[in-house]
């Protein structure tokens, strides 16, 4: 982590970083380069956040070495997941047996994950696990165009139950959660908290930093997010 001692203020780096665009004003100017010390004070804030993670003490061991059906209809364990990393990322996608379609915010978050899976396994290994046959979910990545996620069915376990992929009347609940392992013995590092219980008034729920570029993307326009806007599977629906 960077020494916050040794960072420089905001508001000078600011200084420093600003330049007009053409036909600037006085004020927009001014009210930007404003803007531009509160971004680089958040990047910081991001940052200070990321590294007090990484020092949270030792989770708690998983229950058991769940066993998932892999894209080839064969059985794979948990553990063997990591691959040769020591970290896994699993992604726990609303694509029960009960619905007849997966969830559309899900969707638009895997359509950017899929973009980056190579990159990211690179570095660490992620798994997209659903509740749904592993042929459901098959077809729909087939329909999407998806190439490089890799998915997993939890049919027959009780991975999503355990961690927070099922909720209390039994539906679909998203999930992201991030697990090492050393040796023979797996734990829990990470998981998603943030939902319906820490949405504030007029948001939508979301995580912090959020993982859905588009909402970004949004958040960089005059209109922003529209917390009664959510994408559709199919346009014009």
């Amino acid at each position: 982590m960077t020494n916050s001692d040794a960072l420089k203020p905001a508001a000078e780096l600011a200084e420093a970083a600003s330049r007009p665009y053409p036909n600037d004003s006085a004020e927009y100017r001014a009210a930007r380069k404003a803007l531009l010390a509160e971004e680089i004070e958040l990047r910081r804030h991001i940052e200070r956040v990321a590294a007090q993670r990484r020092t949270l003490p030792a989770g708690g061991t998983v229950p058991e070495d769940y066993a998932f059906e892999d894209e080839d209809g064969k059985q794979v364990h948990l553990s063997s997941m990591f691959g040769d990393s020591d970290t896994l990322v699993v992604y726990t996608w609303m694509y029960g047996p009960q619905r007849e379609r997966p969830c559309p915010m899900c969707t638009a978050l895997l359509g950017g994950l899929d973009g980056t899976a190579r990159d990211i396994a690179q570095r660490v290994p992620i798994a997209i696990v659903g509740r749904s046959t592993i042929e459901r979910q098959m077809a729909f990545k087939t329909e999407r165009g998806w190439r490089s996620l890799k998915m997993y069915s939890t049919a027959g376990n009780s991975y999503a139950e355990d961690y927070r992929g099922v909720g209390p009347d039994g539906e679909d609940w998203a999930a992201l959660n991030v697990f090492v392992k050393d040796g023979e013995t797996i734990r829990h590092f990470w998981g998603e908290e943030m939902g319906m219980e820490t949405a504030d008034p007029g948001q939508d729920p979301r995580g912090a930093p959020d993982l859905q570029p588009m909402w970004t993307i949004f958040d960089m326009t005059p209109e922003g997010r529209d917390p009664n806007w959510y994408p559709k599977l199919e346009c014009g629906r």
